[in-house]
């Protein structure tokens, strides 16, 4: 059974009348009529898509417009425009004349927002460090979106002992800064000589399962805490002592009676730990403990190109770009997503 709670000015949307029978809108249904009528957090949704887009294109890009492999290095590369053959790697370049420049951007298919001090074309390796960066984000807040979930129902569900050390467990996790965390365990998984090794499993050093998996375990407790606090007011509500009357299993009354009303919680903070996740990935990467060469994420090409600021500033402001947007998106995807789903928050807000 699920619970919501519409807000007064849209529960007469409960039921429409078709056929002369009245039909009632299922929660799920008045929640997407509310989201789709915030038109912010549609665009929003549109550009998180559009990103993703773009960074799974990276293959063609790279192939078909770029014609170059973003991750072998072209010291000695030249390339043709407009009649002319270009170096890659310019004698001479910068203020004073001296030393070796990349070539800046030409806006045109090839090296489109110019070359890294290897001579990798700098677009293409933004759209490929776009795909894993999404990819430790996305994939990072799913495993600690299920982590927390599941620990969050045996708590509070069960309460007791089970509750105090899974509450322990998340409270020491919780004690530790949490980008000291993240570094101290990709520093010693990192250095280690065979990577990660549990059982059958093995986890070379360079995948990027590494830094999936410690930002996925760092920011369980983030999520545990809202997620246990509502199921301990759940399991106290009327329609879950109805069920137990009823003689309903702990099973059933776990996936169908409050599995479904913490669900939208879940939903509406996913966009907010995606952003966050993506931020510690790009943090960890700038620091070199996160994605590893010959692997490039937006974090890693930042920290390439902080020694081109002054001559090659696109190197480091384009992965930037991406960065920005992509959080700016979530979050008002996010917002959007709390204001379709509990909409009581938007009046509390106001008032």
């Amino acid at each position: 059974m699920t619970v919501f709670e519409p807000e007064a000015e849209i529960a007469t949307l409960d039921t429409e009348e078709v056929g002369g029978e009245v039909v009632g809108r299922s929660p799920w249904e008045l929640a997407g009529r509310r989201f789709l009528r915030n038109k912010l957090a549609i665009a929003a949704g549109v550009l998180f898509v559009l990103i993703i887009a773009v960074s799974l294109a990276a293959p063609l890009y790279a192939k078909h417009v770029a014609d170059t492999d973003p991750f072998v290095s072209n010291l000695s590369g030249t390339f043709t425009q407009n009649g002319k053959t270009i170096q890659v790697i310019q004698q001479g370049g910068g203020k004073l004349g001296l030393g070796e420049t990349p070539v800046g951007p030409t806006w045109h298919a090839k090296y489109f927002l110019g070359a890294d001090s290897q001579g990798r074309d700098v677009a293409a390796r933004v759209l490929y460090g776009g795909r894993a960066s999404l990819l430790i984000g996305i994939g990072s807040a799913v495993l600690a979106s299920l982590l927390a979930v599941v620990f969050a129902l045996i708590a509070g569900f069960f309460g007791g002992w089970t509750d105090n050390l899974l509450s322990r467990l998340m409270d020491l996790i919780w004690a530790f800064p949490v980008y000291l965390l993240a570094i101290s365990l990709a520093t010693v998984l990192l250095t280690a000589p065979n990577g990660l090794k549990i059982g059958f499993v093995h986890v070379s050093p360079g995948s990027l399962w590494i830094p999936l998996v410690i930002i996925g375990i760092v920011y369980v407790p983030y999520i545990f805490r809202p997620i246990r606090g509502q199921v301990l007011s759940l399991r106290e509500r009327e329609f879950v002592e109805s069920a137990i009357a009823q003689g309903a299993s702990n099973r059933r009354l776990v996936f169908s009676e409050i599995l479904p009303n913490v669900a939208p919680t879940v939903i509406v903070l996913m966009p907010l730990i995606i952003a966050t996740t993506i931020l510690t990935e790009a943090a960890l990467s700038y620091l070199s403990i996160g994605v590893q060469a010959p692997q490039a994420s937006w974090g890693t090409i930042v920290e390439d190109g902080q020694g081109l600021l002054y001559t090659r500033p696109w190197v480091a402001i384009a992965p930037g770009i991406m960065i920005v947007l992509t959080v700016l998106a979530l979050n008002v995807l996010g917002d959007g997503l709390r204001d379709a789903l509990d909409p009581r928050s938007k009046l509390r807000t106001k008032g």
